[in-house]
């Protein structure tokens, strides 16, 4: 039997890392988009480089995109690239648009002309909830996103069903919660708390200057949530899923797990707050109800919040000891 072919779009991601891992351990054929840049970021797939394919293409690009589905002939699409970080959102707000909404768009497009069987799947966000009417959120909870990006994937969202609709795809959305690992970018909250807890435990720092800690998040593992995204593609028929832990944190209790993983108590003589970390509006409570895809999909997450910030922290300090040699 011929191996399935997927396409995953921002490969060199956290996600798509963990994404081409799991479909590698499936037996698929995987092909990556990768942006040309002057310095190439593939530090999350450097181990798996030999195993995967990429394709040059930048989702502004519409013949670029065009020319992946082309040569990567997908059963499966999975669109995780967009410009991710929500703080950047506000000082560029329109690229975060191209990318995160339009970019969606040209993928969708690339598809319907040149793939109309394969199946799509969007990576949406609970970021569009925002200022939610509801706690927890379901699929059917009103979206109030809080940021350009929040917006850009409220867009990216409902071109999904549009295309869904009106083209008869089998295009998905995963309404995913905040989801974090290792890999996760050094400008995220969460990475910035395990590497700075894995500095002062070094003794390589003695403090670490965050935004708001009030702000509460509903925090699981991305290796397990890119499982999910996998399973909604496996269904007879497209649908969307929250994809989410059901508990809820605050940046606080992520610090003081980090701190606990190094054998630190009295966290408050490191940490600093700083308005420059303040965004211009906050998503103050988040917390996610994924009833649907745990009876629908199966899918439920594996690890747990304390395991998950021990985790990052404990590959933070290798990480630093292995760069200090």
């Amino acid at each position: 039997m011929a191996k399935k072919r997927a396409l995953i779009t921002g490969i060199t991601g956290q996600d798509g890392s963990y994404l081409a891992e799991f479909l590698l351990s499936k037996d698929y054929q995987v092909y990556g988009l990768t942006r040309r840049t002057s310095t190439p970021n593939y530090e999350r797939i450097k181990h798996i480089e030999d195993q995967i394919e990429l394709i040059p293409g930048d989702l502004l690009d519409q013949q670029s995109l065009t020319t992946a589905v082309e040569i990567s002939k997908p059963d499966e699409i999975y669109n995780l690239a967009a410009q991710s970080f929500v703080a950047t959102s506000w000082s560029q707000p329109v690229l975060t648009g191209e990318f995160t909404a339009l970019g969606v768009t040209r993928m969708l497009e690339a598809m319907r002309q040149l793939a109309p069987k394969a199946k799509f799947y969007q990576a949406s966000s609970s970021e569009m909830f925002g200022q939610a009417e509801e706690s927890p959120q379901t699929e059917k909870t009103r979206f109030h996103p809080r940021s350009p990006y929040g917006v850009a994937k409220v867009y990216g969202h409902w071109i999904t069903i549009n295309y869904r609709e009106s083209y008869n795809l089998f295009a998905v959305s995963g309404i995913l919660f905040n989801h974090e690992s290792p890999r996760r970018g050094l400008e995220f909250v969460t990475r910035k708390i395990s590497h700075g807890v894995a500095r002062i435990h070094l003794g390589q720092a003695s403090e670490l200057v965050l935004g708001n800690l009030n702000a509460r998040r509903d925090w699981g593992f991305a290796g397990d949530y890119v499982q999910a995204m996998w399973k909604m593609l496996q269904q007879d028929k497209p649908d969307d899923y929250v994809i989410a832990t059901g508990e809820n944190h605050s940046v606080e209790d992520f610090v003081i797990e980090a701190f606990k993983a190094v054998g630190i108590s009295d966290w408050k003589k490191y940490v600093k707050t700083s308005k420059d970390f303040m965004r211009p509006a906050e998503v103050d409570f988040l917390i996610g109800d994924s009833q649907k895809a745990k009876k629908v999909l199966g899918w439920e997450p594996n690890v747990s919040f304390s395991d998950l910030v021990k985790m990052m922290v404990e590959n933070d300090i290798s990480l630093l000891k292995k760069n200090s040699k």
